[in-house]
């Protein structure tokens, strides 16, 4: 089930959010503490307002609410608000029987019982769910992933407890994967949100008709993304909707990675198909690999995985991706030598397809050695990024390869201060923004430009038909 988390002032107001979710949601959980003080004395006639089951909460400062008042003026809002038809309401681990679960239970109202943990995931957390179960009562854990590891730990709830009945999510940017894989861990139910009630929700909309993830069942295939960040990446979009179009039974996760090890034990864990590689780990994960391709090999660098018999396979797909774009300007003689900002992963795949077409390679890193690295391999010069201005008005093609512009931090340009001819052709492979700042001023000499989007659109159909065998359908809008 999905179910939409209300956090409003007004009755009026959660009703009317619930009408602008109702095709995307099973449930809703409406927050007392987000309420307004006369509101709260209202919240019995809340379930007649709604056509669904409701749950009823009333979180605790502790446990990341907004409750603030004593024990017992909560206790006496929530004992009156039950007198309406709530389906279930969620009582914390530490309280105590109470006049509240009385009420409940002899109205036939099912009891969510419990616990928050915004600093880590416990140790102890199987053991604290099964004591939370042991009365019959729905258990209900959130806590926060520090690690790749600490999710891996959520993953495998569901096999140490089988057969109980719960709720279990990860918070935070680590934890969105629990949320949207929320059926693998064998959790009844993921909540969403308009506005991020708890950190790493998401939104109704984009929970069911983007992931699908309501849909997920044993014998869906599961791929993914893996970053550090991630979160902003456009990918499942792309891969999602490719899914969709072709009924393909799968669903594409982005997941916040610190560790490549802890990774692979949870692709292993979870019988992941394939995934997607982006900075910083696309040379990490070579250790990982049984077979790779003659890309990976020549450029050092892969940014797809897939399972294949007995192993993980590597490919590279920024290679073709990347030079798809300006293939027409290669071929005219348009683009005769290039400046390539940065030495990461991204930029071996991209110095060696340029080289590859006989383009002369400048590189341009603000760690030296790492820029010497690449150079050496595909034999072209390299320099400080300092030392940009030198090349102004000597190259036909500017690649800018790194982080810097990436959402959030739009306002940075790895290049400040380049004066642009106005010949040259820029390509930066951000995608978020779409228009960086080195684009727009680039733009503003009178540059060509290319972007990140068109890069990632091509390398993710390459991607796309690795990962299920079709072509990407040519009639879906990939979003990007």
């Amino acid at each position: 089930m999905i179910c939409l988390t209300l956090a409003e002032r007004t009755l009026e107001d959660a009703a009317s959010c619930v009408k602008k979710n109702r095709e995307y949601i099973d449930l809703c959980e409406l927050r007392l503490d987000y309420l307004d003080d006369k509101e709260q004395k209202r919240a019995s006639l809340f379930p007649q307002m709604v056509d669904l089951p409701v749950i009823l909460t009333f979180r605790r400062i502790q446990d990341g609410g907004k409750c603030s008042i004593s024990e017992k003026g909560r206790r006496s809002l929530m004992f009156q608000a039950l007198d309406g038809s709530f389906s279930y309401v969620d009582i914390e681990e530490d309280v105590k029987r109470s006049e509240v679960e009385e009420k409940a239970r002899s109205k036939g109202i099912r009891i969510i019982r419990s616990l928050h943990d915004f600093e880590r995931v416990p140790e102890d957390i199987f053991s604290r769910l099964y004591h939370l179960a042991e009365k019959g009562d729905i258990a209900k854990v959130a806590v926060t992933p520090r690690s790749f590891q600490d999710v891996l730990t959520l993953f495998r709830v569901e096999e140490e407890l089988k057969g109980v009945e719960k709720i279990v999510i990860g918070m935070g940017d680590y934890g969105v994967c629990t949320r949207i894989l929320y059926k693998r861990l064998g959790s009844m139910l993921t909540f969403v949100s308009a506005n991020e009630v708890a950190p790493g929700q998401i939104s109704a909309e984009k929970m069911k008709i983007e992931y699908r993830a309501d849909q997920v069942n044993e014998r869906t295939a599961i791929y993914g993304i893996i970053g550090n960040p991630v979160m902003h990446s456009a990918s499942p979009v792309l891969h999602n909707r490719g899914f969709k179009a072709i009924n393909f039974n799968a669903i594409y996760v982005p997941f916040l990675v610190d560790n490549v090890r802890s990774f692979f034990m949870f692709a292993e864990y979870v019988k992941m198909r394939g995934f997607s590689v982006t900075v910083p780990f696309k040379v990490d994960v070579l250790s990982y690999l049984g077979n790779i391709t003659r890309e990976v090999k020549q450029i050092g660098s892969c940014n797809t995985v897939v399972r294949v018999p007995g192993m993980w396979k590597g490919i590279n797909t920024d290679y073709y991706g990347f030079i798809k774009p300006i293939m027409t300007d290669i071929d005219s003689g348009r683009i005769k030598n290039a400046l390539v900002i940065g030495a990461g992963g991204a930029s071996h795949a991209i110095v060696w397809a340029l080289r590859n077409y006989g383009v002369k390679v400048t590189i341009l890193n603000r760690t030296l050695s790492r820029a010497e690295d690449i150079a050496r391999l595909n034999v072209c010069d390299f320099d400080r990024i300092e030392n940009a201005n030198k090349y102004s008005g000597k190259v036909d093609l500017i690649v800018q390869t790194t982080s810097v512009g990436l959402f959030p931090d739009v306002d940075q340009n790895p290049i400040e201060g380049f004066r642009f001819s106005g010949k040259e052709i820029v390509y930066d492979i951000i995608y978020k923004p779409r228009m960086t700042k080195l684009l727009k001023e680039a733009q503003k000499a009178g540059c060509i430009l290319h972007y990140g989007s068109e890069m990632l659109l091509e390398q993710g159909k390459l991607q796309f038909e690795a990962f299920t065998g079709y072509h990407y359908p040519h009639w879906v809008d990939s979003g990007l």
